[in-house]
C-alpha cells in the first residue's frame, strides 16, 4: 500500500512538473510516457477495420468452401452404399478404401488451410501495429515521451497521457483503410 501511494506520488509529481513545460504543439502536456490501447486502434482504425473485414471475408469462403466439399463428399459417399448391394464385395472395399483415402487427404489439406488462415488471422493486430509504428512514434515525440506503453500494461496513468485517440486520427489521416499499401 505504501509503495502505491508513494508510487502516485511520484506521478502527481512528474505530470505536475512536465504540464509546466508544456510546450508541444497540441497543448497537451508533456510526460515520459504515453499511453495507447492497441486494441482500439485496431478495432476503431479504417485500417483495422479494413483487415478484420478482409479476414472475416475469408473466414466465409473457406465455410463456404468446406461446406462445398463436404456435400459433394456426402453425396459421393451416399452414392457408394446406395450402390453396395450391386458391386461385387471387393470392388466394394476398392472403391471405399479409395474414396476413404481422399477423404482424409482433403482433410488434411482443409486443416492446414484452416491452419494457416488462424495464423494469418491471429498476426492481424501485430502487423497493423508495425504498420502503424511511426505514427505511434511520431506522436509520442510530439508529447515529449520517451516510450510508448500498451494501456494493458498500465495499472494506473493519467487520461492525458493516452494518445489513443489522436493515433486513432492521425493513422486514418496517414493510411485511409491501407488498401494503397503494398501486400502484407
Amino acid at each position: 500500500m505504501l509503495r502505491l501511494l508513494s508510487v502516485g506520488c511520484v506521478l502527481i509529481g512528474l505530470a505536475g512538473q512536465l504540464q509546466a513545460q508544456d510546450n508541444t504543439p497540441s497543448g497537451a502536456p508533456m510526460t515520459g510516457v504515453v499511453v495507447v490501447d492497441t486494441d482500439e486502434l485496431y478495432r476503431a482504425t479504417l485500417m483495422g477495420q479494413r483487415m478484420v473485414a478482409d479476414l472475416d471475408e475469408r473466414a466465409r469462403a473457406l465455410q463456404s468452401e468446406n461446406d462445398e466439399i463436404t456435400k459433394a463428399l456426402t453425396a459421393e459417399e451416399r452414392s457408394l452404399t446406395d450402390r453396395r448391394p450391386t458391386l461385387d464385395p471387393e470392388v466394394f472395399r476398392a472403391q471405399a478404401a479409395e474414396f476413404d483415402m481422399r477423404v482424409q487427404g482433403i482433410r488434411r489439406t482443409r486443416d492446414a488451410a484452416i491452419a494457416t488462415f488462424e495464423a494469418e488471422r491471429s498476426a492481424s493486430p501485430r502487423q497493423f501495429l508495425e504498420l502503424v509504428r511511426n505514427v505511434l512514434g511520431e506522436l509520442m515525440l510530439e508529447r515529449g515521451a520517451v516510450a510508448v506503453l500498451d494501456q494493458r500494461l498500465v495499472f494506473l496513468s493519467l487520461g492525458t497521457v493516452d494518445i489513443t485517440q489522436d493515433a486513432i486520427a492521425r493513422i486514418d489521416d496517414t493510411f485511409g483503410d491501407g488498401r494503397s499499401l503494398p501486400a502484407q
